[in-house]
């Protein structure tokens, strides 16, 4: 079975919702921990996902072309609670090389969501441009063009 996926919607300038804690400690699967206090005043790109979750599964390749391109511009955070021995093989076998993490605190409550994937990008100011749950195709030529705004602000 394929699944389609389409562009994410960009939230309109008068309901975008900006996160206002930046304290969130993420342990490093795939890279270093991170400290999200370092994400501030960044264009950022947070996914949670899983390995054994289809739609997750259907938009990585679309991700990883994006973050290809975009790796040395903005700030990308893969959230996850599976172990480090199954992403890593889970990457290994698809040619996946995403900064990957596990939570060590709790999450922003802008991000709270019980479903995956889930993914949001913030603007330099903290604010969720996209806030997108099931698969997306972050790899659209919309996509790229709205990052490229982001960046230039």
């Amino acid at each position: 079975m394929r699944q389609l996926a389409f562009s994410p919607s960009v939230e309109s300038v008068d309901d975008r919702v900006a996160v206002t804690n930046y304290n969130w400690m993420l342990k490093g699967l795939t890279t270093q921990d991170l400290n999200f206090e370092t994400a501030k005043g960044k264009v950022v790109f947070v996914n949670f996902w899983a390995t054994w979750c289809p739609p997750c599964r259907a938009e990585m390749p679309m991700i990883q072309e994006l973050y290809n391109d975009y790796k040395d511009k903005i700030e990308f955070v893969f959230v996850t609670n599976e172990s480090k021995e199954i992403v890593e093989k889970f990457y290994l076998k698809h040619n996946y090389d995403l900064p990957t993490y596990t939570m060590l605190s709790k999450e922003p409550p802008q991000f709270t969501t019980n479903s995956i994937p889930t993914s949001y990008l913030l603007d330099k100011k903290g604010n969720i441009v996209i806030s997108k749950t099931g698969a997306a195709d972050w790899n659209s030529k919309k996509v790229r063009t709205l990052l490229d705004e982001l960046i230039k602000q």
